[in-house]
């Protein structure tokens, strides 16, 4: 059985845990807002829908992460546009999700034949994290931490009060568009970790875990910071052991731990 300490001692390794803590923090702080504006299914469709720019990325020598924040960041475009068209987003969120996973396995198998690929895409690598994944997820993290610093205000008053916030002139257009981008930008840093069918596992289990026992936004944050860590760890830990994917473990330990919490905090209710 492998030691917990090969997390530490071994390179890629060690890589693999300085993205998922990068991951984690991002996670925490736009989990929050994820959670708490119902983005839950626009975080996973954004980070299916870069699937096929990443594998015609892929075979034709451009940038991975260059295309997926291109084809992320124009989907959280559109959908912003839709929303203020005041149509429903979801339904196109939907139609885009199906349409993306579907072009995507096409040209990676018949296309392309890049069989290999795909499973690191859609479920992530040990292996093949490098600086550049690095960098991008710490970027990430940073911004994040600005943004929630300059708008955590104008989103929360967006999220409590939205005909308040518009009678008092709140810029909410421009915060949700900036929110929708990050939460784009942030899914595709998280894809070479847990792959783009994952991302939930960092950027919507832990805040929706959190969510069940905060009571501030700020406890919300600091608890969903501490349970990607967790989750992230642990799972990173069974993947090395386990020789599989991490982003299976990982969502599959966040699962797990919202129905455990989730069925503690309604038998405390009860009682």
């Amino acid at each position: 059985m492998p030691s917990p300490l090969d997390l530490v001692d071994l390179p890629f390794l060690r890589d693999a845990v300085i993205e998922l803590v990068l991951l984690a923090i991002s996670g925490s702080l736009l989990g929050a807002w994820i959670v708490l504006r119902r983005l839950a299914f626009f975080s996973h469709a954004v980070g299916s829908a870069t699937f096929p720019g990443l594998v015609v990325a892929d075979a034709s020598g451009v940038s991975p992460t260059l295309a997926g924040l291109t084809v992320g960041l124009g989907y959280a475009g559109g959908v912003q546009r839709v929303g203020r068209a005041g149509r429903d987003a979801g339904e196109a969120t939907a139609l885009l999700l199906v349409a993306a996973l579907a072009g995507g396995v096409v040209l990676a198998s018949d296309v392309f034949e890049s069989g290999a690929v795909v499973d690191r895409l859609l479920f992530g690598t040990l292996l093949g994290l490098g600086a550049a994944d690095l960098a991008l997820a710490a970027a990430v993290a940073a911004l994040a931490a600005g943004a929630t610093l300059a708008l955590g205000r104008t989103w929360a008053a967006v999220t409590f009060d939205p005909d308040g916030a518009a009678a008092l002139g709140v810029p909410a257009g421009r915060a949700d568009l900036l929110l929708l981008a990050l939460v784009a930008a942030a899914a595709v840093a998280a894809i070479p970790a847990v792959g783009a069918l994952l991302v939930t596992a960092i950027y919507v289990l832990p805040a929706a875990v959190a969510r069940l026992v905060a009571r501030t936004i700020s406890e919300l944050v600091v608890l969903a910071l501490v349970v990607a860590l967790a989750e992230g760890l642990v799972g990173l830990y069974l993947a090395y052991w386990l020789d599989v994917p991490p982003g299976p473990p990982v969502a599959a330990l966040g699962a797990v731990t919202f129905a455990a919490v989730a069925a503690a905090a309604r038998l405390a209710a009860r009682r």
